[in-house]
């Protein structure tokens, strides 16, 4: 063959690949609301910067009973730039045998993890497959288990975030959420273990799919953080954190423009409610302090007395995290969980934490303790004593008993803490303290319900206050609240060469 035709046989050969399973397979992917995996390829990178690994790589005849070998074996893998930064990305190609697992689809996946990780750039898995492919056997599992070993190895050293855009059960739903973001499409999205079959046919239960493990669902489950109105949204959403973070470990998070870094916020002076039972959204104190107002938040609707997400100081990036009074501000287990992923990340990609605290204590109820809430606090606690990015903490207004301390608090290894005038900072709040320190003095008096109140009030001015907290070395400053950016800005840039090492071991034994 000339040099002339084996050039016309490669572009044809290129030509077939970009067709996927066909256009039948790729008029139902449209029909089903969902973009092709090429179509979210481009979509995610810079026009023209994506560049395709293993193109040629096809399912092997041998292991499918002879049939055509599949377009890519069913996965596009490749790297490509957005925003002009370095990404890595996978897409699974459910025209192309639902976007199933064999060995070489595995192997693909697990290149792209292993040259994202050696160049130090983010990692995008889009996820729409079937599960593993039935007709290879054990190699199907090799290759999916191929792909959870080198997720797994790559956490903590480049962002991984998955992009679940279709079905994604077994192993799969397994390696989406050993990532550190899932994001996911309203409507066309499962992420399950089991399926409603397996679950019908194991214990009798019946549930379809989106109940089981669509978008909302996984999300009030915890196993996604973001989720989307289509893939055209989910992709924005995806460049707007990658946006936020740094490309690997060793690296900064991109600088962006800041406004004036000393801006007051007389807003804050009045956030806090006269009424101790009263609510407010935490999302205005952080909306006030973050650049611009500008903040990205994970995880909405799950743990929602919980906020937690990312915004700029100064221009950097930074990780907020905060008690939502609007919920009551108790914390329970599934907000402890929450904060102590998104605080582990942070300490992983070194990025600043802010914490915003006023907790009013631990939830109490006979679930909460007997779903695991003293190993769920202890290891929120644990998170922040190991993070050594600098940290620092602002006292709203509640901050009661070990709720407190494992909130980012100045005993578990907060750089600085401030305080509003309003904080109240205890072993316990008020009216229960005063039952106890007073109960003498009640029981005696001739009005025992006015006794009560006086206490409770002497209380709150004797021992709930922030100034005996400063007076112990526990708060580093009082601060009017309208100046909390300002004092904050301050700190991170005292703290922008902070260095801290700790005791040498192989890791922690924490549950987490």
């Amino acid at each position: 063959m000339s040099t002339n035709n084996k050039l016309v046989d490669l572009q044809k050969r290129r030509i077939a690949l970009t067709a996927g399973g066909g256009k039948e397979k790729t008029a139902k992917q449209h029909d089903a609301g969902k973009l092709t995996a090429r179509e979210r390829i481009n979509l995610l990178f810079d026009e023209g910067s994506f560049i395709e690994l293993d193109a040629f790589a096809g399912a092997r005849p041998t292991t499918l009973g002879g049939e055509a070998e599949a377009p890519c074996d069913g996965v596009i893998c490749g790297y490509g730039t957005v925003d002009m930064r370095p990404v890595f990305a996978y897409a699974q190609d459910f025209t192309v045998y639902g976007g199933s697992v064999g060995e070489l689809h595995g192997k693909k996946i697990a290149k792209v993890i292993d040259m994202a990780v050696k160049t130090g750039a983010p990692i995008v898995g889009m996820l729409d497959s079937g599960g593993a492919r039935i007709q290879e056997g054990t190699d199907a599992l090799e290759g999916m288990g191929l792909i959870m070993k080198k997720t797994a190895l790559a956490s903590g050293v480049v962002p991984q975030i998955a992009a679940v855009m279709g079905p994604c059960a077994g192993g799969a739903a397994a390696v989406a959420t050993l990532s550190d973001f899932v994001f996911m499409t309203r409507e066309a999205s499962t992420l399950y273990v089991s399926g409603p079959s397996v679950i019908k046919g194991t214990t009798g239960e019946e549930i379809d799919g989106k109940a089981l493990g669509g978008a909302e669902a996984s999300e009030k489950a915890g196993n996604c953080q973001v989720v989307c109105d289509g893939d055209e949204a989910l992709i924005a959403a995806v460049k707007g954190l990658l946006s936020y973070l740094p490309s690997n470990n060793l690296e900064d998070a991109p600088i962006v423009d800041s406004d004036d870094l000393n801006r007051i916020s007389p807003a804050l002076n009045a956030l806090i409610p006269d009424d101790d039972a009263a609510g407010y959204d935490v999302r205005a104190a952080i909306g006030e302090i973050a650049d611009s107002g500008i903040f990205y938040e994970t995880s909405a609707t799950y743990a929602t007395g919980i906020v937690t997400g990312f915004g700029r100081m100064g221009g950097a990036t930074v990780g907020f995290v905060a008690n939502q009074a609007a919920e009551g501000g108790f914390l329970d287990g599934a907000g402890a969980e929450k904060a102590t992923r998104f605080v582990r990340f942070c300490d992983a990609f070194n990025l600043p934490i802010i914490t915003l605290t006023d907790t009013d204590g631990y939830k109490a109820s006979v679930s909460e303790e007997q779903n695991g809430l003293a190993r769920k606090i202890a290891a929120l606690g644990y998170s922040y004593a190991e993070a050594t990015v600098p940290k620092l903490n602002v006292i709203l207004r509640k901050a009661y008993g070990s709720s407190y301390i494992a909130m980012g608090s100045k005993h578990i290894g907060a750089d600085m803490a401030f305080a509003w005038p309003t904080a109240q900072i205890a072993v316990m709040h008020a009216e229960g303290a005063a039952n106890i320190i007073y109960r003498k003095e009640m029981q005696t008096a001739d009005d025992p319900q006015k006794a009560r109140g006086e206490f409770v009030e002497k209380f709150k001015e004797t021992f709930a206050n922030p100034y005996e907290a400063a007076k112990h070395g526990y708060v580093d400053d009082i601060i009017e609240p309208e100046t909390t950016r300002p004092k904050l800005m301050a700190a991170l840039l005292m703290l922008a060469g902070k260095r801290e090492v700790l005791p040498a071991k192989k890791h922690g034994c924490m549950p987490l």
